[in-house]
């Protein structure tokens, strides 16, 4: 098994750090910078940095700002939100992301994927897809950060990204968003064994025993999180040593306690 990678996701809106319910992203919980630099302390693997209202706005994240993130970052940083052309990647990449995500816009041109990866690798590609259970069973793949739904199937889906050129997959339960009462294992399971490419598990962290049971039951690379970190004591640092102690490899921890 690879390392498996622990990473905290930091909702950006309107230059404020947002969380909420359901993609219901309302209540402030701080700003960007300062949470980037409490994290470079705390072993994480990556981060995921993601405009929220990017799409809504018809705007991709302002790359100016991306500057001042990646300056105070030391970990890997994807960015995402509204990128809907190649020349957005390159001024993020420019900017000092190592990776960008993209959803909304490869429900409307698919074949953004494949130019990105085609023109800077798959390995800075990551593709996030989020998903509602619509009917027992069912799920559905959404849009507009969980606010449209498409006709997507997620394992169809999933597969027709791996396809054309993803790197990674970020796989989001909107049910299970903000609850911290564990991510949707179903899900993650079958997303995970329907592509090669590493899964994200993400929506619903709450413990670090639910980041185990989506490692171990969940068949996912990496888990990532936001709830948790914001307003618990939970940290990265003891997510990777409890993952470590139920023999679960993971990157190196420099945080004893």
């Amino acid at each position: 098994m690879l390392k498996i990678r622990v990473i905290p996701t930091l909702l950006w809106k309107d230059f404020g750090l947002v969380k909420g319910v359901g993609f219901d992203s309302w209540r402030r919980v701080g700003s960007i910078l300062p949470a980037i630099k409490v994290y470079n302390t705390r072993d994480v693997d990556e981060l995921i940095v993601m405009d929220i209202v990017a799409s809504q706005n018809q705007q991709p994240p302002e790359h100016e700002s991306v500057e001042d993130f990646s300056d105070a970052c030391f970990v890997p940083l994807t960015v995402g939100g509204g990128i809907t052309h190649i020349s957005e990647i390159t001024n993020l990449l420019h900017a000092g992301a190592d990776k960008i995500l993209i959803n909304t816009a490869a429900y409307n041109d698919p074949n953004l994927i494949e130019k990105a990866a085609a023109h800077f690798g798959s390995q800075c590609v990551v593709v996030g897809i989020d998903v509602r259970l619509i009917s027992p069973g069912k799920y559905a793949c959404f849009s507009h950060a969980g606010t449209v739904l498409t006709d997507k199937n997620p394992v169809n889906w999933a597969r027709e990204l791996s396809d054309r050129g993803a790197g990674e997959i970020v796989i989001s339960s909107i049910d299970r968003d903000g609850t911290m009462q564990g991510y949707d294992l179903a899900l993650t399971a079958m997303i995970a064994k329907a592509v090669d490419i590493p899964v994200i598990a993400s929506g619903g962290a709450g413990t670090y025993e639910h980041m185990r049971l989506a490692i171990q039951e969940g068949g996912v690379s990496a888990v990532a999180a936001a709830s948790m970190f914001h307003f618990t004591e939970q940290t990265p640092a003891g997510a990777k040593l409890a993952l470590q102690a139920a023999g679960i490899p993971v990157r190196k921890t420099y945080v004893t306690q």
